[in-house]
């Protein structure tokens, strides 16, 4: 995949986590979680891709964000997932809708 870039979203002692980014548009995260001998990765892709794209995605990201981590690793294992953001929810999202006087508990798509 051409122009593939990664914007750091947080670092932990153990883990990563990336916005993917293709020729500008987002293209989906990756998440990294780093143990003494494998790393394991989640990635979230916004649109579908064919295999090939998704392994070439892979490898740009075992290149560029696993490989130069300066951790030991016999493994690269991704769990690949094709989905669409529905949004970042933090404490602070609640707290504004409770003093406006929402109230999200129970709550279900199409309730």
């Amino acid at each position: 995949m051409d122009d593939v870039r990664f914007e750091r979203q947080y670092r932990t002692t153990h883990s990563e986590g990336y916005l993917v980014f293709e020729a500008g548009d987002r293209l989906g995260r990756i998440e990294l979680h780093f143990t003494p001998t494998v790393v394991y990765g989640t990635l979230i892709v916004e649109r579908e891709l064919d295999e090939d794209e998704v392994l070439d995605l892979i490898e740009q990201a075992d290149d560029e964000l696993v490989l130069t981590a300066d951790v030991p690793r016999e493994d690269f294992v991704v769990s690949v997932y094709q989905g669409r953001d529905l949004g970042t929810y933090s404490d602070e999202y609640f707290e504004e809708d409770e003093q406006d006087g929402n109230d999200h508990e129970g709550e279900v798509d199409g309730d």
